[in-house]
């Protein structure tokens, strides 16, 4: 379970109009021509490829026609609410006569189109219900919302299995024989893109004219496309990148919606200098925790409301949330790494596919507490909690390069019919529910299936770096340049550096912070770094470190000045 720092390759810099580090950061993430970092909105693939978008056209155009009901039904994450916020708010503004939303709860109605959560929106009444980042396997939902009168259209991403649901329309650019050239997109990007063709379309043949509608900016909902992106975690593929990219300069000339700037304000974060960053590490958590702790709702209403005060107010309660997460999060993976350290080892290892569970955790963190698990063993990990329904188990997986997590659940599926109850996800991540019974059965197949796909190697961990920096690189400049090179994220890692440093100072913070002051080879003066959570793995006294690191401009008090964000670090 060590980690290794690996330095990308450096294939040959292709010439473009930036500065020379940028070109060889650029080259190692594959970017072959200036066209790939063309950020303007009319690089964006047109979504005529889309397979299911004539259906789709004709459903929607019909039901604003009729000026009938709709019924958005939302996920339980920051991808869904701000998918769900677009929704509501493209197809008020394209003048659809009344526009509502549903969103499950996860401890009563599961995730998804389920049939529990079709009775609720049945008391609504709509006469279209219209799914986003949700929906790509709810055959049993869409079955029962059919049979209550009510038509479907399924925007979705997530990987769809061997069936499709019978919706009226289905939207998915993963789904078999797509063309649509981005199969990265998060919930939010696809429902863009489908009301980007409803406003063509509606254009086409008179809509706003009739109406005396102005016809609507798409761009004015870009700020959301890009918060639900990069909190979602998707590859940031050209079309993603010039999604958040638009939506992070409408946050930052204040024209976002006044939940997002009310977000921005309870984390202490300036809108006028936003970056993906800012969106993962302090937005997402924050709309995320609604739905793990309470109801998602509240995230949306955030996102829905105009009035700046009543959506400070639940960007309070959401910073509140977070907060109450985090404490449970903390005792959580206490308890995991506790677990992990009575363990009874097999031939002195772990499993391959590690299953933890606790009666008594939460089921809203687990995928967090995955997540932090699967950071330390270097191999996938699936953190169980009790569901609300007595029996069962609710599970969140979380990958390593290399297993695609979803196609892993669905071997052990087909082999062992009805070991799994439901499931569902990405490569990285996935989600499922099973019999409590089964667990033990279910530990032992997903460690033999994950045995059998990767190899012992694999499961060290690896911290990815584009090499050394140039002493002259160790500046404000650098760092100002690094952060408008973006958006960063997901396959478009951000740019992190390592090298070997002379330790001149150091604290400790908080009993599991460091704060160190490090002098690279052919600098004068030394660089403050900050490493979170990496107490143990410094010893005191060690004059030289080999570190991997980002560069940061760190500002308090009105002072700007450079920091390393420390990753990864080791004796040297």
């Amino acid at each position: 379970m060590s980690t290794v720092i690996v330095r990308r390759p450096s294939p040959a810099a292709v010439a473009l109009p930036v500065a020379p580090l940028l070109q060889r950061l650029y080259a190692a993430r594959g970017v072959g021509s200036a066209d790939q970092l063309d950020p303007r909105l009319q690089m964006l693939p047109l979504p005529s490829s889309l397979t299911g978008l004539a259906e789709a056209m004709t459903l929607l155009e019909d039901v604003l026609r009729q000026r009938r009901r709709i019924a958005v039904v939302a996920d339980l994450d920051a991808d869904g609410a701000t998918s769900c916020a677009l929704a509501v708010r493209a197809l008020r503004a394209l003048g659809a006569a009344d526009v509502r939303y549903v969103v499950p709860n996860r401890f009563v109605h599961g995730y998804g189109l389920t049939p529990e959560i079709v009775a609720v929106a049945a008391r609504e009444r709509p006469d279209l219900l219209i799914t986003v980042d949700n929906g790509i396997s709810s055959h049993e939902g869409v079955r029962a919302a059919q049979a209550l009168g009510m038509r479907v259209l399924i925007t979705d991403h997530h990987l769809p299995g061997p069936t499709l649901p019978s919706a009226d329309a289905l939207i998915n650019p993963n789904q078999s024989g797509d063309a649509f050239p981005c199969k990265q997109l998060a919930g939010v990007g696809v429902i863009f893109y489908v009301l980007s063709a409803l406003r063509t379309r509606l254009r086409e043949t008179g809509w706003f004219a009739t109406c005396g509608l102005s016809e609507p900016n798409m761009a004015q909902f870009l700020d959301l496309a890009a918060v639900g992106t990069v909190a979602d975690v998707v590859p940031l593929a050209h079309a993603n990148r010039v999604l958040v990219e638009q939506g992070l300069r409408r946050i930052r000339e204040g024209r976002c919606v006044p939940g997002i700037a009310a977000l921005f304000a309870v984390a202490g974060r300036s809108m006028a200098r936003a970056s993906a960053a800012d969106i993962a590490f302090q937005l997402g958590p924050r709309l995320n925790a609604a739905g793990r702790l309470a109801d998602m709702s509240l995230s949306i209403d955030c996102l829905l409301c105009d009035d700046p005060a009543r959506a400070l107010v639940l960007a309070q309660e959401l910073d509140r949330l977070n907060r109450e997460r985090r404490v449970i999060e903390t005792e959580m993976r206490a308890q995991a790494l506790d677990s992990l350290e009575r363990w009874p080892l097999a031939e002195g290892e772990l499993p391959f596919g590690l299953c933890l569970f606790d009666p008594d955790w939460h089921p809203g963190v687990v995928g967090i507490v995955a997540g932090r698990i699967r950071e330390r063993v270097h191999r996938p990990v699936i953190a169980f909690a009790p569901d609300n329904h007595p029996g069962q188990l609710r599970g969140s997986a979380r990958s390593v390069p290399g297993l695609h997590i979803r196609d892993v659940l669905a071997t052990i599926d087909a082999r062992q019919p009805g070991l799994i109850g439901r499931f569902g996800g990405h490569a990285a991540a996935a989600g499922l529910s099973l019999p409590a019974a089964h667990l033990s059965a279910f530990q032992s197949a997903f460690d033999a299936e994950v045995r059998g796909l990767l190899r012992l190697e694999d499961l060290n961990g690896c911290v990815w770096s584009d090499g050394e920096l140039e002493p002259a690189d160790f500046c404000l400049e650098t760092a100002e340049l690094l952060r408008e090179a973006g958006p960063w994220g997901q396959g478009f890692p951000e740019p992190l550096f390592d090298g070997v440093f002379e330790v001149t100072a150091h604290r400790i913070m908080k009993e599991q912070h460091l704060k160190l002051w490090l002098r690279a080879p052919g600098v004068k003066q030394p660089v403050e770094a900050v490493a979170f959570h990496r107490v143990g793995d410094f010893t005191p006294g060690a004059t030289r470190l080999r570190v991997a690191y980002k560069l940061d401009a760190n500002e308090w008090r009105g002072e700007r000045r450079l920091q390393l964000r420390v990753e990864h670090l080791e004796p040297a």
